[in-house]
């Protein structure tokens, strides 16, 4: 997207005090006025106003070191940015995840360029500031807080570098100029002129180890930007939206573990889905329900023999051999445990409490897990993805658990934490991982045996069960769960399931339904909209309702549909889970995977692109 200047004086902020008490004002940032930088291994937000104010080291799911994003400036940042400043204008530069940022105050202009080099033994965040034209004092301030802004390391200050040390945790910053100490405050002031460059670098280590050399920014930039071109362009697939599918790609591949191949819901934690309210998630973890969907993305956008195999990969070990105790979500390396607590000290996101870290919903039972994994193996399959033995073996063991527990009630989809209920969406993605068992054994083995009958009939009378008990006849449409009188927007994904033929007058109504209850401005809202503080629109049921109109032949209502989408990214391209409607501004973590994967899909969608995740012919006809 084109850079777009910001006048910094008439951004809307919202107000914290500081903590300390003097009565201080600090601003807490719009979610939309932050970008992403990443090096495969975590990621970084950085305000337009030259602020990051947010990392998390040495992984993705690792304690912040900058929780500003949470909190104050108290709580850790780093800002570089001119001594007083007017506007401001950022874009990546192209097909790459380096972010530049130009700043002009009425003395002249600089150029920031923030990045985290790829490849490099420790991660790192490089900041390059570059003089444009006039002269310039540049201001840096970097307060470093451990464990989510509640401890100071001990700091030391010698010249050009400073140290600091906590625990386990060591962080080195390089400075081309001499540095300053003023308490827990590392700072420094500079005076830039035209094609003067100032570089510096904040370096990543264990606190027991030897601090990490410095590293060679201009050559890390380098291969930085090399890393980033040499990886889109493999994606070679003719779109409209080419620009924004490769901006999708590139942020999705910087949610990807690349230790593990897992990936991440979101970097971040706690940005909440309404104002003031208490749905404030931590995402910084790998969901099973995203898997299918991540999958085919990846898939589809040529990526098979490596991201999508990795990821397969991932599922797999994550999983290993007991699909009965199978939880939602895991940490990048596929470890289990996601103990939630609250980390009290932080006053929120524009005070929004609380910050949750960790989530409870990973031991939550939602039958839909087991659809999304059996749909990953037989898709990995039909891609050439080389099958395993425990492909097979587990496919064998979920159908089994799938057998027995398909009629419990759960949490669904949206990971409800209150009364367990049998809702439709959980019942048809049950249903997917019997048909997809069945399509398998038919089209890679011999399709013969008692055992596959008996899926068949399984399958036939868990379909039969859902067009019966799921759908209401008085209203004409789907409904949420058993016996509601309600819709959710979940209900999308039935026929691009292959549950029912889009074309199905049932499934056209839910459609008809949908989009008179619980669209709002050209935005799918996951429940009717109609609270008093109502949560923002969830961007992914956008792109779903839009591949829903196309699949029915109603191709501008689609291109409408998914343009809105388009039309609320930020200035960098990127989408957050939700949109306020009302408020004009992004809900919910930032950047979000799900949100980039159902945009790729749509935008291939529409291209003729697109690997289905199911069609009708075994679905009987109820």
């Amino acid at each position: 997207m084109d850079p777009l200047w910001v006048e910094l004086g008439t951004s809307e902020r919202a107000c914290h005090f500081d903590e300390n008490g003097d009565g201080e004002l600090r601003m807490s940032n719009l979610i939309e006025e932050y970008g992403l930088i990443g090096d495969g291994e975590t990621t970084a937000l950085v305000h337009r106003d030259g602020s990051i104010d947010w990392l998390c080291w040495p992984r993705f799911d690792s304690d912040a070191c900058f929780a500003a994003l949470l909190g104050t400036a108290d709580n850790g940042r780093w800002q570089l940015a001119p001594a007083a400043l007017t506007r401001t204008s950022r874009r990546y530069l192209e097909d790459t995840l380096v972010l530049e940022t130009e700043f002009e105050s009425d003395s002249g202009a600089v150029r920031v360029t923030d990045f985290m080099p790829i490849g490099e033994t420790n991660s790192a965040v490089v900041r390059i500031v570059r003089g444009l034209r006039g002269r310039v004092t540049m201001c840096g301030q970097m307060e470093l807080k451990f464990d989510y802004g509640s401890t100071r390391p001990w700091l030391e200050v010698h010249g050009k570098h400073a140290v600091a040390r906590v625990g386990p945790d060591l962080a080195v910053l390089y400075s081309p100029i001499e540095l300053r100490r003023d308490g827990s405050t590392v700072l420094c002031e500079f005076e830039l002129r035209e094609s003067e460059e100032r570089a510096f670098t904040l370096i990543y280590g264990a606190g027991f180890a030897p601090e990490p050399p410095p590293i060679d920014p201009h050559k890390a930039l380098a291969n930085t930007q090399d890393y980033w071109r040499k990886w889109i362009n493999r994606f070679d697939k003719k779109t409209v939206w080419s620009d924004a599918v490769r901006r999708s790609l590139i942020t999705l591949k910087a949610m990807i573990y690349n230790r593990s191949g897992g990936v991440i819901a979101a970097p971040t934690t706690s940005l909440p889905e309404r104002p003031g309210g208490d749905r404030n998630w931590d995402y910084r973890f790998c969901w099973i329900r995203d898997a299918a969907f991540t999958l085919m993305a990846l898939i589809d956008a040529g990526y098979h023999d490596t991201e999508a195999k990795r990821w397969r990969d991932w599922l797999l070990r994550a999983v290993a051999g007991e699909p009965e105790k199978m939880r939602i979500m895991y940490r990048v390396d596929g470890s289990r445990r996601l103990e939630e607590w609250n980390a009290t000290w932080l006053p929120g996101y524009r005070w929004t409490t609380p910050v949750r870290i960790g989530n409870a919903a990973a031991s939550q039972r939602q039958l839909d897990i087991f659809g999304e994994l059996v749909e990953c193996i037989y898709i990995s399959a039909h891609a050439g993805i080389c099958r395993s033995e425990q492909e097979e073996q587990l496919l064998d063991a979920i159908v089994q658990h799938v057998e027995k527990v398909w009629r419990q009630p759960d949490q669904g989809l949206w990971e409800q934490r209150g009364k367990p209920r049998h809702f439709v969406y959980s019942k048809v993605s049950a249903w997917v991982s019997i048909d997809r068992h069945v399509r398998h054994h038919e089209e890679f083995h011999s399709g013969r045996g008692s055992a596959l009958q008996r899926m068949r009939r399984l399958r036939d009378d868990m379909h039969a069960e859902i067009c019966r008990e799921g759908y209401d006849a008085g209203l004409g449409t789907f409904v949420e769960y058993y016996g509601a009188g309600s819709l959710d927007a979940s209900l999308l994904l039935l026929p691009l399931l292959g549950f029912l033929p889009v074309n199905d007058k049932r499934i056209v109504r839910t459609i008809e339904a949908i989009e008179r209850e619980l669209v709002v401005d050209g935005l799918v809202h996951r429940m009717p909209p109609h609270q008093a503080n109502p949560e923002g629109a969830f961007l992914a049921c956008t792109c779903w309702l839009a591949d829903c109109q196309w699949m029915l032949g109603r191709r501008e209502a689609a291109r409408k549909s998914f343009e809105r989408v388009l039309a609320v990214r930020n200035d960098l391209g990127l989408l957050a889970e939700e949109y306020n409607v009302r408020a004009k501004r992004f809900a919910g973590n930032f950047p979000q995977a799900l949100s980039h994967v159902a945009l790729i899909r749509t935008a291939l969608r529409f291209s003729g692109a697109v690997t289905e995740r199911g069609d009708v012919r075994s679905s009987p006809s109820n």
